[in-house]
């Protein structure tokens, strides 16, 4: 048992390093993996890929990046790299299994014929198993702006061979599902058209010059007999929706100029040179006319064919010598007489615009003066409206002021007359309560006895009685007892009551005048008779 027991972990890491080296399958980036069974049924006569699991062989199926676990007594594989297609192509596909095609064709019609697939790929990375398929690369088809791609399809029904109707107006142009030249045009722009099933001729569509000078030139006979060489160029370009037909029907660029523009140009030249002397082609006059006819007759013959004749200008027209020298004598001849008309009509055209300036001159200052008449009126009325509006503005203004001050002047008597009445209501009736206060007492007497000794009363210390009759408002003014010094204390408790007594800052003096005495007395003692050395202090 023990020996089993030890045995049995080493058997479980042999069992699974056996699965991850034997049956790990495990393609890298950019790597795809084909399978290949070792098991199973065998496979049809002449067939090359499985058509299942079931069947041995190699598996139409393969395996991109990642990791997966076959038996290796059952599969075998084999890496492969991925179909990588860079930018700027496209691949075609052959398919390598399949039924055979019928004989001439070599367009797979499905997914079980064997031959070349309609469909391209495109740039990119494909898993492509390379045992069912082979790739061809091929550059993308550009066209580049100003041209167009003339689509010729190389598969199909043969409308030639097979009676198909080929007048259908539109020259060997074919449609749908025929070979041929097609109709549809590629525009500018980055195309991929499989180069079994199509050809693209591209053709320049832009406007093409073409100098008709050197052997070019155009050479005819005159009715005199004279021959005169004519050196020009001509513009043209070609209509897109006739461009398939055209370079079908008469081929390229160089073939549409010497085919349909040269040979037009040519003969219109030598019939229309043949009814003219040499002389007329020298004027100007007679070049602009003949110049004129060409471009007419040029572009109705260019038009059917779906050409665009811009324009067509003659440069130079070249006569033999002995003419040229007679009819440029006489050319400048006219141009001097031209020349003196002109400097006469220009000599016409100073002293009219002299004139003219002279009128403008008179008319700037008339207009000048108008304005400045004008702008002194207009100066003048806003002034007179500007001190109207003052005046009114400041008339305004002493209105509203002297309303204002009125209504102040109210609004003093009418406060004056408040502060009045309050001040005769407030007298009337602080009267009113003092004469309710002295019926209170016998007599008025009384009454200023009883109000001197409510506003004294807070302020006396001492009270000393005496004998002596008299008195003021019931308080001793004199002292019997002269030697003594209580009776001094009465007098100067009457001085104090009469100080108090005197309104204002002279009863108040008058008091501290007393008690300075007082206090004086005091220090110095009394006289020989008892009294004090000045009583009457």
């Amino acid at each position: 048992m023990k020996a089993i027991a030890a045995v049995v972990p080493v058997a479980v890491v042999v069992f699974a390093a056996w699965i991850w080296w034997g049956w790990r399958i495990e393609p890298e980036n950019g790597q795809i993996a084909v399978l290949m069974k070792k098991t199973g049924k065998d496979l049809p006569p002449e067939a090359i890929l499985s058509p299942g699991p079931e069947y041995k062989g190699i598996q139409a199926d393969v395996l991109p990046e990642g990791r997966y676990f076959r038996n290796p007594w059952t599969w075998e594989w084999k890496y492969f790299r991925a179909m990588d297609i860079p930018a700027g192509k496209f691949g075609v596909l052959v398919r390598k299994f399949g039924k055979d095609l019928p004989a001439g064709e070599i367009i797979a019609r499905d997914d079980s014929f064997k031959g070349i697939v309609r469909d391209v790929l495109g740039t990119g990375r494909h898993r492509i198993n390379p045992f069912a398929y082979d790739v061809k690369l091929y550059d993308d088809i550009t066209i580049k702006p100003g041209h167009v791609g003339v689509v010729t399809r190389l598969t199909g029904s043969d409308i030639l061979s097979e009676g198909a109707d080929a007048a259908t107006g539109t020259g060997f142009l074919v449609g749908e599902g025929a070979k041929g030249v097609t109709d549809g045009i590629l525009k500018e722009g980055t195309h991929r058209l499989n180069p079994f099933l199509y050809s693209v001729s591209i053709v320049n569509v832009q406007s093409q010059r073409f100098e008709l000078s050197g052997a070019d030139a155009i050479t005819f006979l005159t009715q005199d007999g004279f021959t005169v060489q004519a050196e020009g160029t001509l513009e043209f370009n070609l209509q897109l929706d006739k461009v398939a037909l055209l370079s079908h029907e008469v081929g390229d660029m160089d073939d549409i100029l010497q085919k349909i523009i040269l040979p037009s140009a040519r003969g219109f030249s030598r019939i229309e040179g043949s009814k003219k002397v040499a002389t007329e082609f020298i004027v100007g006059e007679s070049r602009q006319a003949f110049q004129n006819s060409l471009e007419a007759y040029l572009k109705g013959v260019c038009a059917p064919w779906g050409i665009s004749l811009n324009s067509v200008l003659i440069r130079d027209i070249f006569a033999p010598q002995e003419v040229a020298s007679i009819i440029r004598a006489r050319e400048l001849a006219v141009q001097e007489a031209k020349k003196i008309d002109q400097q006469i009509v220009q000599a016409k055209s100073l002293a009219e615009l002299g004139k003219q300036k002279s009128l403008a001159d008179r008319n700037s200052k008339v207009v000048a003066a108008e304005t400045e008449r004008i702008q002194k009126k207009i100066a003048a009325e806003q002034s007179r409206a500007e001190v109207t509006i003052a005046a009114e503005t400041r008339l305004t203004v002493a209105a509203t002021e002297l309303k204002a001050a009125e209504a102040e002047a109210a609004a003093k008597l009418a406060k004056a007359e408040a502060d009045r009445k309050v001040v005769e209501a407030r007298t009337t009736a602080e009267a009113e309560v003092m004469k309710r206060e002295v019926a209170v007492y016998a007599d008025e007497r009384d009454y200023l006895r009883a109000r001197l000794y409510e506003k004294t009363a807070p302020r006396v210390t001492d009270v000393v009685t005496a004998d002596d009759p008299r008195e003021m408002m019931g308080i001793p003014a004199k002292s019997a007892f002269a030697n003594e010094k209580g009776a001094w204390r009465i007098c100067v408790c009457v001085d104090l009551l009469q100080g108090l007594c005197r309104p204002g800052r002279d009863g108040h003096r008058h008091l501290e005048d007393r008690r300075r005495a007082a206090a004086w007395r005091d220090s110095r003692g009394t006289g020989a008779e008892g009294r004090p050395e000045n009583p009457s202090r």
